[in-house]
């Protein structure tokens, strides 16, 4: 029972967010990646706002290196629910000069979305941006309020945050700020996956146990793919794995795992003892990775 309780609560406090969005910002969007989180995120917005569709539009900023499974489960989750979906590449931002691409061992487009959604906000005016980051997931994401304040260079102070008490939402902003906004922030690994099975919530297949070519690097699965740099050592053969976070293939490593059903995944969650961000190959980078990306303004 206890359960149940708190992941009511927990859904209540996201739908209060939502409807805080709307009450106070004139352009907000939803930052969508096809992942678990933001698919939970579409969920409750779908509740925050029942009968009527979701009032602002998805925006996905696409790598190009993303999982098929992944972008064929955006487009089919858009065109069922009739959703607006705005598509910004970063292939166009390294075409233009605007970033550079990366090469070597462990290349990833991943810290190149940067500039390619700050582009997309200057674009479209969107003066809050809902995001699925939680708190538990990493250092540097526990540090940030609800609504997380960036100024006009897209940049994130720390220290420089407004209190929250009494689920208090203060969303002012200055002409040129935006506002990050973390609806699930409470939300552990645990709640989303348990609200995806309370709720019968479609995910990617790759979430679940699949064969898939990988190779090993770093005491993790990597991806076998064209993206990903492999060197000839490295030695391609076929695992049983799934994913438990989804980014693109150059940064999101596999898990082993024979869970194929959503109450398999929360099962094997339970009794796991490596963090879900265990799986990001670019959190490896440093220990501040995380905070010195949000820094120069990412999700």
């Amino acid at each position: 029972m206890s359960s149940v309780l708190k992941t009511n609560a927990l859904e209540s406090e996201a739908i209060y967010i939502f409807r805080e969005v709307i009450s106070q910002f004139d352009k907000p969007v939803l930052l969508f990646s096809g992942g678990k989180d933001s698919i939970t995120l579409v969920r409750l917005a779908q509740k925050a706002f029942f009968p009527a569709k979701i009032p602002f539009p998805l925006l996905h900023v696409d790598t190009g290196h993303n999982f098929p499974e992944t972008i064929e489960f955006r487009d089919k989750l858009v065109a069922e629910l009739g959703l607006e979906l705005i598509v910004r590449n970063v292939q166009d931002a390294i075409d233009e000069g605007k970033v550079v691409e990366e090469s070597g061992k462990y290349s990833s487009r991943n810290s190149l979305q940067t500039t390619t959604l700050l582009d997309a906000i200057e674009e479209f005016k969107f003066d809050a941006c809902i995001g699925g980051a939680r708190r538990d997931e990493e250092k540097a994401r526990a540090k940030e309020r609800i609504f997380s304040v960036r100024d006009d260079f897209g940049q994130w102070d720390e220290k420089n945050q407004r209190p929250e008490l009494f689920d208090l939402l203060n969303g002012k902003i200055e002409n040129g700020q935006n506002v990050r906004v973390f609806p699930i922030s409470n939300w552990t690994e645990l709640d989303v996956w348990s609200y995806i099975e309370q709720e019968q919530i479609e995910i990617p297949s790759i979430y679940f146990s699949h064969k898939r070519k990988v190779f090993l690097r770093d005491g993790l699965i990597w991806s076998h793919s064209p993206f990903v740099y492999q060197e000839e050592d490295e030695q391609i053969e076929e695992r049983i794995v799934r994913f438990r976070t989804v980014g693109d293939m150059s940064c999101t490593a596999a898990v082993e795992s024979y869970a194929a059903t959503i109450q398999e995944v929360v099962g094997e969650i339970r009794t796991s003892t490596i963090s879900e961000r265990g799986a990001r190959i670019d959190d490896k980078r440093s220990e501040a990775a995380m905070e010195k990306r949000k820094q120069q303004g990412y999700f």
